[in-house]
């Protein structure tokens, strides 16, 4: 029996990348999984078919996580199919590489609007519901660089930053009621979130690396499972962090 068998749980952004890794991971451990993303259906909704590969029940959800209003339907209509939501995993992100003296407005409020507010959203519809259970897992997909900053992604940092401090006072207002909010931080991971380089430019970068390679999806989702699962029934605001010591804490 897996380590979230009968758990049902909420994938923000599952349709591709960290995200999609996340939801099959929850899965093969025995839970239910409602993916959320803007990809539509055809696109987005082939990781159903995977999970329901591992014999799980899955939904697929098209709702952007800056809108309040689709947010608050994707989330009622998950309750309403599955009766309750266990895990939470706000993953949905984006991210633009530009300087800041030449970053217009518009594209700083975007990336604040879908890695923050997004964030806010989810958590803000499905916490209550959790709150009157006595139980449940948040887990906020924030980024190493929400810890280190870099060049031309002052937003992008910003707002994972942002998720971090997000999560802990959401995790101090929460604990008490049974509620434990936590954390992933990953490094350069192979995503097409990934900002573009060429050859030479990611050698250099993965050389730099302490264990000299980008990640790999895969690597991050057990991260989320043990979040997820009863072996982190101590971690309260924390930060997790599978980066390949590209930052130590």
């Amino acid at each position: 029996m897996g380590r979230l068998f009968g758990k049902k749980a909420i994938v923000t952004g599952g349709g591709r990348g960290i995200g999609r890794a996340i939801a099959v991971a929850f899965a093969a451990e025995g839970a239910d999984v409602a993916v959320v993303d803007v990809l539509d259906e055809r696109e987005g909704g082939a990781v159903v078919g995977e999970i329901e590969g591992y014999g799980r029940r899955a939904l697929y959800r098209r709702a952007d996580g800056a809108d309040e209003a689709e947010v608050r339907g994707m989330v009622d209509g998950v309750l309403g199919a599955f009766g309750r939501v266990d895990v939470l995993v706000n993953n949905a992100g984006v991210l633009s590489q530009v300087p800041l003296a030449r970053m217009p407005v518009e594209e700083w409020d975007r990336v604040l609007a879908v890695n923050l507010r997004g964030t806010f959203l989810c958590s803000r519809f499905v916490l209550p519901h959790m709150l009157e259970r006595g139980e449940g897992r948040i887990i906020n997909v924030s980024s190493q660089l929400g810890q280190s900053g870099a060049a031309g992604l002052c937003h992008y940092s910003a707002s994972k930053g942002g998720v971090i401090a997000f999560t802990r006072a959401l995790a101090r207002e929460a604990a008490p009621r049974g509620v434990l909010v936590n954390a992933i931080a990953p490094g350069p991971i192979k995503t097409g979130i990934m900002p573009p380089g060429d050859k030479e430019e990611d050698r250099a970068r993965e050389a730099a690396l302490p264990i000299g390679r980008f990640g790999e999806v895969e690597e991050v989702a057990p991260t989320a499972v043990f979040l997820a699962s009863d072996d982190a029934s101590y971690y309260v605001g924390q930060t997790l962090g599978p980066n390949g010591g590209n930052v130590m804490l």
